[in-house]
């Protein structure tokens, strides 16, 4: 495939992520236990880009403990490690469209300055992105595969303009200079048209186009509308005569519409009447398209043959949602990733219109036995007022009305992330040893409609906290939980309400901070240059530093650190650039003023997540051991 659809929804705050000895039967139960080291011997892979021949797929793992990239061949021959990095995770992008180069990104140590690399026949290697501040974002192939895209913000930190790459020898030309903030979010194959999403605020923006061929390349609104109204790019069709984009103008949630590039006619494309449509794209030659919807916190795919407008008939699969659907240039075969509560993404290859899907990694641990580990549920509850909350519940299988367990309010990433279904080993290792948790989508996510999801705008450590609170009670109305024995959890934004929950609240008995901000001043004050396109939507919805400071001040928890009661872990990378080091450093001291017990444990190789296996269990250990001392 040539093109390799990157969608980065670039959220503030939002967190990414040798076997033991199995441990023995607990006392009262026959179920199984198993160490943080036994969850991370999954491998975690990721990517969908077929080479020229059709004959194998271009990924990335974490099988040597760090993320490299991978050959996967289509026939189920073993992997080859085509990089082989020891310090920085390594992230494969696409195949050449006529060879087996490779292009893939990287960071240093989670700064989040990302590069964009080739890897060349020879197996050496040549940063196409060079500069020590730079940010670099693959974008698009080229449809007479001579050229390629990527975006940078190395001429003005705050924006990304666009250069054409030749494939022949890397050499490269401007085309388009950013300057007036927009958001570059697509290219024609064919190089005419530039996609631009230009933020007004929060809740408004519009998509424009610009045609290179034009003499004064004037931006155009393809979505000019009245009130306030959000859009966003899928795709552009194979053809290169429409844009495919997303808006919510016409209810709750997205819908996928097209505008004609030729006449400026605009249609609707695609929508679900319940849920946002969350991607739409096609492949390279037009034959199918791939639309996912965001049906309650789990992705629900479907693949439609554009000539005939039926839906691909998928051969039986394991459960799971389908994720990464890409094809061979000839569209005769498809890969896919599926992935549950209970299984890691494994890779799939299909021949369309057979009726069988081989399966090509085993990602899983295969000492652990996949009937052990708990699928959440999809439950709800009221809020303070009225208002339902939905979230994944997990109940151990030790938990009964006989044998109580202490549970865990886990807060998603964002603010306006969403937990949602699919393997996530910190959570099993906790649910395996016995603890209950309940990962919340309170007020503000994504994925509940336009009205949902704007409920908590400037009304932060208030109304989203109130939720997690009573998420609480609705954990202690349950028979197999310990009412008595409840924490609260989270990474990012989920950091900041551990933090807030602690600091202004007696509800929780323990909490555990992941990298969360806690002085909101200082964190909108330092965001990243390269987020100025965002900047006024993040303000919009949390609050403009220079005049809203005290209310900024009045919902940031270290300068309330003197009212924590009960014991807190923070765990935090010392190179994120988005929850600086001193939030969490200066956080652990106004605790330990007050005279409360707080652990701190820091990653000096890590940024905003942890990518590196050792660390992750290391942090997921810590997790244990500090709920088992502090909760159990």
């Amino acid at each position: 495939m040539k093109f390799i659809k990157l969608i980065s929804i670039v959220l503030l705050l939002q967190a990414c992520s040798e076997q033991s000895d199995v441990a023995p039967m607990t006392a009262d139960t026959d179920h199984q236990t198993y160490t943080a080291e036994d969850f991370y011997k999954t491998i975690s892979i990721g990517g969908s880009s077929i080479n020229h021949d059709g004959t194998a797929v271009l990924i990335s793992s974490d099988e040597t403990g760090i993320y490299n990239a991978y050959r996967m061949p289509l026939d189920g021959s073993p992997a080859e490690q085509l990089t082989n990095s020891t310090v920085e995770s390594t992230y494969a992008i696409s195949w050449f469209p006529g060879d087996d180069r490779i292009l893939y990104f990287a960071d240093q140590g989670g700064n989040e300055n990302d590069h964009v690399y080739v890897r060349e026949l020879n197996g050496s290697s040549k940063d196409l992105t060079p500069g020590e501040n730079v940010k670099a974002i693959f974008a698009e192939w080229s449809d007479d595969d001579q050229s390629f895209y990527i975006m940078t913000n190395e001429r003005d930190p705050r924006y990304y303009d666009i250069y054409k790459y030749q494939v022949s020898d890397y050499s490269r030309e401007l085309i388009f200079e950013n300057n007036d903030g927009y958001s570059p979010q697509g290219i024609t194959g064919d190089g005419r048209w530039i996609a631009l999403r230009l933020e007004y605020n929060n809740t408004d923006s519009d998509v424009f186009l610009i045609d290179l061929a034009s003499e004064d390349q004037a931006p155009i609104n393809a979505t000019a509308h009245e009130g306030e109204v959000d859009h966003s790019i899928y795709d552009f069709t194979a053809d290169n005569s429409k844009l495919i984009y997303a808006t919510n103008e016409f209810g709750e949630y997205n819908q996928a519409w097209s505008y004609d590039l030729e006449s400026g006619e605009r249609a609707l494309h695609f929508k679900n009447d319940n849920w946002d449509v969350s991607f739409l794209y096609f492949s390279d030659d037009g034959k199918y398209q791939v639309a996912g919807v965001n049906e309650d916190a789990s992705t629900k795919v479907t693949i439609t043959d554009t000539e005939s407008g039926a839906d691909v008939i998928m051969p039986p699969l394991p459960a799971g949602d389908l994720r990464s659907v890409n094809f061979t240039d000839d569209s005769r075969k498809m890969v896919f990733y599926i992935n549950s509560d209970t299984s890691p993404s494994n890779l799939y290859v299909h021949e369309i219109g057979t009726d069988t899907a081989t399966r090509l990694t085993n990602s899983g641990n295969p000492d652990i036995d996949e009937n052990i580990l708990v699928p959440s549920e999809v439950v709800r509850f009221k809020s303070y007022d009225g208002l339902e909350i939905p979230g994944l519940l997990y109940k151990p299988k030790q938990a009964s009305a006989t044998n109580k367990v202490p549970a865990i309010v886990y807060v998603h990433g964002g603010p306006g992330g969403q937990s949602r279904k699919g393997y996530n080993p910190t959570v099993q290792h906790l649910v395996n040893n016995g603890y209950a948790v309940m990962r919340i989508n309170n007020r503000g996510s994504s994925g509940y409609g336009k009205t949902f999801y704007h409920m908590d705008d400037k009304k932060h450590g208030d109304v989203d906290l109130k939720d997690v609170v009573y998420n609480k009670y609705y954990l202690q109305s349950l028979d197999w939980v310990d009412a008595d024995k409840i924490g609260v959890m989270g990474g990012s934004y989920g950091g900041y309400m551990v933090m807030a929950a602690m600091a202004f609240t007696d509800e929780f008995n323990v909490g555990v901070n992941i990298f969360g901000v806690t002085n909101w001043v200082r964190t909108l004050k330092s965001i990243p240059a390269h987020w100025e396109a965002a900047r006024k939507g993040l303000y919009d919805e949390l609050g403009d530093p220079e005049t809203d400071e005290e209310r900024l001040h009045n919902i940031s928890p270290v300068f309330f650190g003197h009212q924590v009661k009960s014991p807190v872990l923070v765990v935090q990378g010392s190179n994120d650039p988005r929850v600086l080091q001193i939030e969490s450093d200066d956080m652990v001291a106004a605790i330990r003023e007050g005279g409360t017990y707080v652990d701190y444990l820091i990653f000096d190789d890590e940024g905003h997540g942890f990518s590196k296996r050792d660390n992750r269990i290391e942090a997921s250990n810590k997790y244990l051991e500090f709920l088992d001392g502090y909760l159990k």
